[in-house]
């Protein structure tokens, strides 16, 4: 492969068959880096993993063109010469500056998500030079590992509930639009992604050797195809719709787009009346946004539900789960790398009500870092820092509200288990607390069950509860 380009404009085309952006050309500009040390430390960090692969050529252009700019508006507003200065100070202010960093196309503050991305990228940058050039950053450690933890972080348990899988099968027998119709079904069927499901060729579909027919397609995620799966006859129907509506539009298509599956003709905007693959952000958000209203498909809270791509892949993974499936087979299936990520994202019951206990568990990195947001008014978080090591502190966690009416909970005076209270949070030091409280429920649970299941059901709620507490608990101090 040629050496790094010159100059502070790259202009790379993705040359990765396997890419959903094969073909694309990706402009990535440095220019904006003032200080040269640390231009060329990220010139290389981007060439580098590049050239072997280690990231994708999309992934690179927005590290570069977007995410890493907050990061340089910093630096150079604080007269950081070189990413060797850092320290976790530095970093610390940092994250404050992105919590007060409005964004220029929306005029609002950066999303908490936008933010730690920013945040994962410089840190994405000093670990590749801690490995390929040590004498540019520092040795010691300066992220902690906890700058974007919030209180009550979502459990990525994310499957559809029956009722609204329901409501979306229902609407789609009268749906209009047959690539969204269609599309659905396909994601229902085969827990493919977004991404994937776009770039689906029209010879996707092969007979059975025994009977029925498989489908096969690239998982741009791994860059690599897909085994042979066997798949319903719904979904074959659905494809074959889909190959029979675009076919007079191949001839329109652009040469590399003729044999995808998903083309249809833009009816507005950039690009109207012409021939295009189906974007991202067109299915995903537009679609399913005016999907969902037009139905009146909602959540059990009365809301319009939030319906994502990603969410079919979750609830066939649970539903295989719920069923027995071996993990081995998910896994297989999902295309995942290890049957550990199947197992940590995916729930082991597709139960409504225990998702919803999991997502009111109150898990933080530091409770220094604990926000406003999690009381009702100023004065009772102000309360709560004036008294976190002392009446807010109980055995393994914190109480943010002791007190209600004058009165002093129940729960706290009896030193009870408060795990599913929205009041209660815990943190990293008390692992090792809520790891032998697991023990000795699970020892009572073994030696109890002889006394029927009225008293195994006793304990359970509290044992599943207290296994997502410590699986995320342990996340936090590995970092993720």
């Amino acid at each position: 492969m040629a050496s790094r380009p010159d100059g502070d404009v790259w202009n790379i085309v993705d040359n990765d068959k396997d890419s959903q952006h094969y073909g694309r050309n990706f402009k990535l500009d440095f220019s904006y880096i003032s200080r040269e040390e640390i231009k060329d430390v990220v010139k290389d960090y981007v060439w580098q993993n590049y050239r072997v692969g280690n990231k994708t050529l999309s992934r690179l252009y927005g590290e570069v063109n977007s995410w890493f700019k907050h990061f340089i508006k910093y630096a150079d507003a604080k007269r950081i010469t070189s990413l060797n200065s850092l320290d976790n100070a530095v970093i610390d202010e940092y994250v404050s500056y992105l919590h007060t960093t409005l964004s220029d196309k929306t005029n609002k503050p950066l999303s908490y998500n936008y933010q730690k991305v920013c945040l994962d990228v410089l840190k994405s940058v000093i670990r590749w030079c801690q490995l390929h050039r040590p004498n540019d950053v520092p040795t010691i450690e300066i992220f902690t590992g906890s700058e974007y933890i919030g209180i009550n972080r979502k459990v990525k348990i994310d499957f559809i509930p029956d009722d609204v899988v329901a409501q979306i099968n229902e609407a789609l027998k009268k749906e209009e639009n047959p690539y969204l119709k269609y599309g659905i079904i396909i994601l229902q069927s085969t827990g493919m992604r977004i991404g994937d499901l776009l770039k689906l060729r029209i010879d996707c579909i092969k007979p059975h050797l025994i009977s029925g027919y498989t489908i096969e397609w690239t998982q741009h995620k791994g860059r690599k195809d897909k085994a042979p799966m066997p798949v319903r006859s719904e979904c074959v129907a659905a494809i074959e719709k889909l190959i029979e509506i675009t076919a007079e539009l191949r001839s329109e298509a652009d040469e590399k787009d003729k044999d995808t599956l998903m083309i249809y003709r833009v009816s507005k905007g950039i690009g109207a009346g012409s021939v295009s693959v189906i974007t991202t952000m067109t299915f995903t958000t537009n679609w399913f946004r005016d999907f969902i209203k037009r139905n009146n498909i909602k959540d059990a809270n009365g809301d319009y539900y939030n319906l994502t791509s990603h969410q079919f892949r979750r609830t066939l993974g649970t539903d295989m789960l719920s069923k027995g499936t071996n993990i081995n087979v998910i896994q297989n299936v999902l295309g995942h790398s290890d049957p550990f990520v199947t197992k940590r994202f995916y729930a082991d019951v597709k139960d409504k009500e225990r998702a919803e206990v999991f997502k009111s568990v109150g898990v933080i990195g530091n409770i220094n870092q604990i926000q406003s947001s999690a009381f009702d008014n100023v004065s009772e978080f102000e309360w709560f820092k004036a008294n976190k090591d002392k009446g807010a502190c109980m055995c393994d966690g914190y109480c943010t509200k002791p007190v209600v009416d004058g009165k002093i909970c129940d729960r706290l005076l009896k030193r009870q288990k408060c795990y599913t209270c929205s009041r209660y949070i815990t943190t990293p030091e008390y692992l090792e607390a809520h790891k032998k409280h697991l023990a000795n429920l699970e020892k009572q649970l073994e030696e109890g069950a002889i006394y029927g299941e009225h008293y195994v059901e006793h304990f359970i709620p509290t044992i599943e509860v207290l296994k997502v507490i410590i699986e995320r608990l342990e996340g936090l101090q590995n970092g993720n």
